[in-house]
């Protein structure tokens, strides 16, 4: 494809809308049994069936939204899910379904959740300057998503105590409200203390590719995460960040090494800043 047709590809999947609030996520309309017994089956680390990552994504992204909300912008909320739609068709995955949110957070930071459920925060977006950027952070999360690392982690952290007493409870048949609770949190307790760091640089090698083959400057993410070290560490919104990623140099580093002589030559593709500057800056602005 070149890149004329690329970029009209682009623009078409962009100009595509749809209601950036369609999660209904209530958390009093989850069905607790169900989240019981996967966290039940988790413990053998058996693969776990798309059914079951639905359903454990569904209560762990509930669990975000409870903590922070949505921001109360439509126009920015659809250009971000039609951006995170764009680059979730360029994936293995293109069929399930995906959701992308701003949440209404100062904190610096963004995240996923099992079966195709991205968020950024808004305190992120607004240090980003372009569309190639934001690409890159969402791209990031969505690698996340493909290789289930979130999904895996529950799974092993059942065998280290964190979801055994949930396991276990539920085998007693002993379904009350702190159960409930126990269930649906076991995957956002991994929010607090972060994913291993090799699956944080597998989620960069991998937004970068799926990044250009969007027909994005792939140099985008590797521009969040200089602005990210250029930022004063001991800000309290890059608190939760910085514990649970790995410093920003270190990723750098290895995506440097990465991408030299494999993604230089797509450094070019769209920047889409004209575009990203007109929501985001009018969302800023409110």
């Amino acid at each position: 494809m070149n890149k004329a047709i690329q970029h009209l590809s682009l623009c078409i999947a962009l100009s595509i809308s749809f209601n950036a609030y369609a999660f209904d996520l209530n958390l009093n309309n989850l069905n607790v049994d169900k989240l019981i017994s996967i966290a039940k089956k988790t413990q053998d680390l058996k693969p776990v069936d798309e059914k079951a990552e639905f359903e454990i994504g569904s209560g762990v992204a509930a669990n975000l939204l409870g903590a922070a909300p949505l921001v109360k912008d439509e126009k920015l909320q659809a250009y971000v899910n039609r951006l995170g739609w764009w680059l979730a068709l360029q994936t293995e995955r293109p069929d399930i379904p995906w959701h992308f949110g701003v949440l209404d957070s100062d904190g610096i930071n963004a995240f996923a959740a099992p079966g195709g459920y991205v968020f950024i925060t808004r305190g992120l977006l607004l240090h980003l300057r372009s569309e190639a950027e934001l690409a890159g952070v969402l791209s990031h999360e969505i690698s996340h998503v493909l290789k289930k690392h979130h999904l895996m982690a529950i799974q092993k952290s059942a065998q280290t105590g964190i979801m055994a007493d949930v396991a276990s409870m539920a085998v007693e048949g002993n379904q009350n409200s702190e159960l409930a609770k126990k269930a649906i949190g076991a995957g956002t307790e991994l929010y607090s203390r972060g994913l291993d760091k090799d699956d944080e640089f597998e989620a960069d090698r991998m937004g970068v590719v799926i990044a250009a083959r969007a027909g994005y400057d792939p140099y985008g993410l590797p521009a969040v995460l200089q602005t990210l070290e250029a930022m004063n560490a001991d800000d309290s919104n890059l608190a939760l960040m910085f514990k649970t990623h790995p410093a920003p140099q270190k990723r750098l580093e290895l995506l440097d090494a990465a991408m030299t002589g494999t993604l230089e030559r797509y450094a070019t593709q769209v920047e889409g800043e004209e575009r990203f500057v007109k929501v985001v800056g009018d969302y800023a602005k409110k």
